[in-house]
């Protein structure tokens, strides 16, 4: 039971970190209409910045992922005046947008190679010991990316709920036409939603980086989980992203658990390399009792 609970806190905190680029992934894909295949690599990039400022510039780890949630938004800013605003005006098929994507990810990569090279890295942060619950080791890193999650997932919410930026943004997302001609800014609505999707996918590589090393394709990695995450729970519903990223998240860590009850007999096991398939028969299973996902596709 205390592997399993130890499997379930670490699930926990992945799953956290997939919920943060979730909800980012499926703004883009609800209001632009954009299956935007790059959005691991800004992941990437929001953490490899914060760690420029965390190691280089001896900066404060908050305040290293300001500045690396800053970067990744005006380099995804700057990406969308030059790439997507004129694929966009060109009504552009939703393949070519996609093919776009999968270029633009590799760019993205290999920036980040060129400047903080390939060997994995790590923030400059103070160690301290886990804490012993009945066994299970609660590290203090994990703590602080479930908890920083859970206050950036509220502001979120807040903000779709309760502001005009966030009720424009859901106007856009159920039909561009009809919000322009009520008298929406769809070009603001666009920009905001650029801002706070890429602003929680950095966010969300920051976090990632206090649990594990910095990878130039860790962002890639994660594509997947995220991409189910969000199938799972309704594409173009936040909510649902969030439910999708926790549920992906702890079926993965949980599956591999091999019991030591199992002793010679751990081959049975899950293997490690094979979790992110968990996740993806989990969506399968999801999908054939819900086709719609788990929740409606509007927010």
């Amino acid at each position: 039971m205390n592997e399993i609970w130890q499997s379930l806190i670490d699930g926990v905190a992945v799953g956290s970190v997939l919920s943060l680029s979730a909800i980012g992934l499926t703004l883009v894909y609800g209001i632009l209409r954009l299956c935007n295949f790059a959005h691991g690599d800004y992941l990437t990039l929001g953490a490899y910045l914060a760690f420029a400022g965390n190691v280089w510039l001896k900066l404060d780890i908050w305040l290293s992922a300001v500045l690396g949630a800053v970067g990744t938004v005006l380099i995804g800013l700057i990406g969308d005046r030059l790439l997507w605003q004129p694929l966009r005006h060109k009504k552009a098929s939703n393949n070519t947008l996609m093919i776009t994507s999968i270029g633009l990810a590799y760019v993205l990569r290999n920036g980040i190679i060129l400047v903080f090279g390939a060997s994995p890295l790590r923030y400059n942060l103070a160690t301290f010991p886990p804490v012993n619950l009945g066994g299970v080791l609660v590290t203090r890193n994990k703590v602080v990316v479930i908890l920083a999650a859970l206050v950036a997932i509220a502001l979120v919410a807040y903000i779709l709920q309760n502001t005009k930026i966030g009720k424009a943004m859901r106007a856009v997302g159920d039909s561009p036409e009809l919000a322009k001609v009520t008298g929406i800014d769809v070009n603001a609505t666009i920009f905001w939603t650029w801002v706070i999707s890429l602003s929680l996918t950095a966010f969300g590589g920051t976090m990632y980086g206090l649990i594990t090393n910095l990878r130039p394709n860790m962002g890639w990695l994660l594509l997947l989980p995220m991409f189910t995450a969000v199938i799972m729970g309704g594409i173009g519903n936040p909510y649902g992203a969030i439910a999708g990223a926790l549920l992906v998240g702890i079926a993965q860590e949980v599956s591999t658990t091999c019991p030591q009850f199992l002793g010679d007999n751990a081959q049975y096991c899950i293997p490690t390399d094979y979790k992110l398939g968990i996740g993806l028969l989990i969506m399968i299973l999801v999908l054939l009792w819900r086709p719609q996902g788990i929740f409606s596709k509007s927010a």
